[in-house]
Formats: structure tokens, sequence, C-alpha cells
């Protein structure tokens, strides 16, 4: 791979449908890196599995995942946009730097740890290992920088980790990647619980504004968002649900917080909620009708998958073969 080109890796999981958190804290920032770097975008299906899937489900979600990438602006002629299980390398990886990952550094993933609570009848090896997955995903690319949402900042540091102590075995073999996480839409909390993450498995439907949802759906989620008792537009940690409501406004609309401030002064709350719901669904609008273009051409959608796992597929087999001789593999 041509260094004087940087590259971007990253991945989202085709296990449901994705929100305005996932929207605004990833995806959306994508596109602006296919200027300036090479960039590989996963549909990581194999991570997928670490909890069980309807099979059906799983096709139709894959396809939708890859179909949002698109219509959120990722255009298959300047990014390599692929399914993980498509390049076979990824699980290759996977299991050769599981003997360079120690068992104490998985254990202390907070991740397996919440996943381990909510899916207690299958706590599998796979989501153990995930993290370990991840780094081979972001390593086979030689990926310089990772945007990535601040609650998987942890596997970032695994994967830097896993990469320097190899190297350090083997000589200079993986690029050491560096995290990007977007300071001004860091994390998009939920509407109901505004102390907590927005989630796309959230059993309330009330707290998660999908990507997808249609214009009713986001005025009414917005309208139901939990506010507090006096009335002030103000950004402050002790106002967690109007402080989680100026910062996707402000997503949606680029004005600062004193502008959002200033705007709401003496206003209601009904008016500050039917102006960020309005704002929303306004900026999701371009994105629904694209996407619903894109998923009525299924021939399309698999001429992208098939061109950017053959693109995936070359320059993960050359990190491969460096790694198979490294480490004594017969060639």
């Amino acid at each position: 791979m041509n260094k004087d080109r940087k590259t971007v890796f990253s991945g989202v999981q085709p296990s449901g449908n994705l929100t305005i958190g996932n929207y605004l804290g990833a995806i959306k920032n994508f596109s602006r890196f296919s200027e300036e770097y090479k960039t590989f975008y996963c549909v990581v299906d194999m991570h997928a599995i670490t909890v069980r899937q309807v099979p059906a489900e799983l096709r139709r979600r894959t396809y939708e995942t890859l179909a949002l990438y698109m219509a959120c602006g990722l255009d298959e002629k300047k990014n390599t946009l692929f399914v993980q299980s498509h390049v076979p390398e990824h699980a290759e990886l996977g299991w050769v730097l599981n003997c360079y990952t120690m068992f104490g550094e998985l254990s202390r993933m907070t991740q397996f740890k919440d996943k381990s609570a909510k899916h207690a009848q299958n706590i599998n090896a796979g989501l153990f290992t995930y993290p370990t997955l991840m780094a081979a995903d972001i390593l086979l690319y030689q990926t310089d920088l990772v945007p990535v949402g601040i609650d998987q900042k942890q596997h970032l540091e695994l994967a830097r980790d896993i990469a320097m102590r190899f190297n350090q075995v083997y000589s200079e073999t993986f690029t050491v990647p560096e995290g990007y996480i977007p300071t001004d839409t860091m994390k998009i909390m939920s509407l109901a619980e505004p102390t907590a993450k927005m989630s796309k498995s959230d059993t309330n439907q009330n707290a998660v504004v999908y990507i997808l949802d249609s214009k009713d759906d986001i005025m009414r989620k917005f309208k139901k968002a939990v506010t507090d008792s006096d009335a002030e537009v103000r950004y402050s940690e002790d106002k967690p649900g109007v402080s989680n409501l100026m910062t996707i406004y402000r997503a949606f609309t680029n004005k600062t917080f004193d502008e959002i401030e200033r705007e709401f002064s003496g206003k209601g709350y009904g008016d500050f909620k039917a102006a960020v719901g309005e704002a929303c669904a306004d900026g999701l609008a371009p994105v629904r009708d694209e996407f619903a273009r894109l998923i009525a051409d299924k021939a399309h959608l698999e001429s992208v998958m098939k061109a950017g796992a053959d693109e995936a597929h070359y320059y993960a087999m050359k990190t491969m073969s460096k790694v198979k001789r490294k480490i004594g593999f017969v060639n």
C-alpha cells in the first residue's frame, strides 16, 4: 500500500436499525476522509454473531447497512465498501492475534462485562475475543486512523497494544493506529434516559431515533424526550436531557450552544423539542430517500460488495503474507 496516503478503517455491525447516534457519531463523518485518505468501510457481520441472530434478518440487515453507508454519502468509487465475512483474512489474522493477546487484557474489557450481563445464557468465546477480531480488522489494512465511538476506545487501545507487541517480537509489521473521536458529537444519549447512550438494541422505542424513521415518528419521539422541570434551554452537566437535545440540534443545524440558548430564550421546551425534531427529520430526509432507491437495487449492492471485497482482499493478503512469513508459517 502506498503510505504517502494514510489509511482509514471503520466498521458497523448489521445487528439492528442504525440510530442517529451511529449517524452523527460515526457514519456522517466517514465521507470527509475519502478525499485525503485510502478508506475501508466494512459491514462487520462476523462481529454480529457473538449474539444470536435470525439468519434471514442478518442477511437483510447486511444489505441495509451497506445501502445506508452509501445513502449517508459514501461513494463506492472513492471508498472501499465491503462485508467482513467476504474477506477471509479477517478471521485468519484474528486467530493469529488471539495468540498475542493476553487473557487478562480481554477480561478487563467493559463491553464484554456489559454484554455478558445482557446475554447471560450465551457468554461465548467469540464475545470474549471480539476485541482481538476488531484489532485484526484494523491492522489488516495498515490503518493509520480509526473513526471510533468513545465506547470502542478501550478496544482501539488494545489493538494498539497488540500491534506494538507483535512489532516488538517480529520487527515492524503493523502500523499502530490512532483513534479519531469527533469532539462535537462524541456521544448521543437516549431520549428516555439521557444519562445512558442511545442504543439500537434499546427495548424502549421512544428512547431511540433511527436513521430510517418517518418524520412523524421522529417528531413524536422528540416530543416525548425527557428534559427537566426548570424550562430553560441551557447546556449544562446538571441538565442531561436538555444538553443531549442541544447536541443533536447543533449537529443538524451547525449552530453553537450559545446561539441555541439565545434562540430559545424565554420559550418553553415544547417549542424547543419541536425544532429539534424538525431539524433532525429534515436532515435525515435525503438519506432516507437515497436509501429507498439503493435498497431496491439488490444487484447493484451485490456488485459493490464484490468489488469492495476484491480490493480489500488484495490489501489484506499483503499484510497476511507478511505476518505468516514472520511467525514461521510455510508459504
